[in-house]
C-alpha cells in the first residue's frame, strides 16, 4: 500500500465552505493549530508536539494548493519545534528549567529582520523561477515571517508574537485567495491568540522584573505593585 493511497482520506472533502470543498486535511489542521497557539500563549509545553502535528496535515494542505514555500516551510518548523522544546526544558539557566519570557535585544531585532528580508528576497525569486506559484512574493513573505517569530518564540522573546500578527495579516487575505477559506478563518483566531498570548507574556515578564527588582531592593513602580 503506497503513501499516497493512506493519505488519500485526509484529501476528500468533508463539506462544502463558500462553494469550496473542505477537505480532513484542513479540518485537522485548523483544529491543532488552534489549539498550538492556544497552548503558547499559555506557556505550556505540549504546544511543540501539538504544533509538529500542525505542520504535517499543513504539508500536505499547502502542497494541494500550490503554497510550496509554506509546505517546504513546515519541515523547518518540525526543526524549530525540537528546538523549541529542548529550549524550553533546558534553557532556564543554572538553577530553573523552565526558560523566561526576555524582551528581544537590539542586535537580535538587527539579525531577525535582516535574515527575514533576505529570506524574502531569495524565496520569491526561487518561487518565481522554478515554480508554478501565482503568489511567490506573498508566499515568501508570510514564510519568512513565520520563520523569525518561530525562532523568537523559541527563545521566549516577547516581541515574537508582533512578527506572527504582522504574518497573519498577511495569511488571512492569501489563504482566502486560495480558496482556504476554513484556514484563512484560523489566521483571524491565530491574530485573537497572538493578542493574548503577547498580553499573558508581558504580564509574566513585568511580574519576573518587578520580583527582581524586589530581590535586588530597587524601588517598586506603582504599576509592579498593583
Amino acid at each position: 500500500m503506497s503513501l499516497a493511497h493512506i493519505l488519500d482520506p485526509l484529501q476528500q472533502p468533508l463539506f462544502t465552505l463558500l462553494g469550496t470543498p473542505v477537505s480532513w486535511t484542513e479540518v485537522l489542521g485548523f483544529g491543532s493549530g488552534a489549539l498550538c497557539v492556544w497552548l503558547v500563549a499559555r506557556q505550556h509545553l505540549a504546544n511543540w508536539p501539538i504544533g509538529i502535528a500542525n505542520n504535517l496535515f499543513f504539508v500536505l494542505l499547502f502542497s494541494q494548493s500550490g503554497l510550496y514555500a509554506d509546505a517546504g516551510l513546515q519541515f523547518v518548523f518540525i526543526a524549530l519545534a525540537a528546538y523549541g522544546w529542548w529550549t524550553w526544558t533546558h534553557g532556564g539557566g543554572p538553577g530553573s528549567d523552565a526558560l523566561p519570557v526576555r524582551r528581544t535585544s537590539r542586535t537580535e531585532w538587527i539579525l531577525l529582520l535582516a535574515a527575514g528580508a533576505v529570506a524574502t528576497l531569495a524565496l520569491a525569486l526561487f518561487l518565481d523561477r522554478v515554480t508554478d506559484s501565482t503568489v511567490p512574493f506573498w508566499d515568501a513573505l508570510t514564510t519568512a515571517l513565520s520563520l523569525t517569530a518561530t525562532y523568537g518564540q523559541c527563545e521566549k522573546l516577547l516581541e515574537s508574537w508582533w512578527l506572527w500578527i504582522a504574518a497573519d495579516v498577511v495569511y488571512v487575505p492569501l489563504y482566502a485567495y486560495k480558496g482556504l477559506y476554513l484556514t484563512s478563518l484560523l489566521y483571524v483566531g491565530f491574530m485573537a491568540l497572538c493578542v493574548l498570548g503577547l498580553r499573558g507574556w508581558r504580564r509574566d515578564l513585568a511580574a519576573a522584573e518587578a520580583a527582581t527588582g524586589a530581590e535586588d531592593g530597587a524601588p517598586l513602580t506603582a504599576k509592579a505593585r498593583s
